[in-house]
């Protein structure tokens, strides 16, 4: 069964050719700490990530998307980024999960809203 979701999927991972294509053309240059794995091709020209579990892209850390898109050639592993004391770890976008941020009003909360911004009509 998971040679098939290999072979017609795409978002489990990789697929059957994307695994020949890394194989025949890719170089493993580092991975991260989700277990994603990051390549490049041998020329150093293409760059490309075979995540570990579901593709999304948010799952990916800035420091490594820095080296994805050639904003610095050194991988994280080599030079580090320096992180400051006030930044947050990185997070995975929680759109459409139940970690999602939903504001007051919103349709998919459970609790009704307080409105308290303002005094409701009523007719005398």
């Amino acid at each position: 069964m998971n040679f098939l979701l290999r072979m017609l999927t795409w978002w489990n991972s990789q697929t059957l050719n994307t695994q020949f294509h890394t194989w025949r053309h890719g170089k493993k240059v580092g991975e991260d700490d989700q277990g994603n794995i990051f390549y490049e091709s041998r020329d150093g020209k293409r760059r490309w990530v075979i995540y570990n579990g579901e593709t999304e892209a948010s799952r990916i850390s800035p420091d490594w998307h820095g080296w994805l898109h050639h904003t610095w050639s050194e991988t994280p592993a080599e030079r580090p980024l320096v992180h400051k004391s006030w930044q947050k770890p990185h997070a995975e976008n929680p759109t459409g999960t139940p970690a999602a941020y939903l504001p007051a009003g919103s349709m998919r909360r459970t609790e009704p809203a307080q409105r308290r911004d303002y005094d409701a009509w009523s007719p005398e």
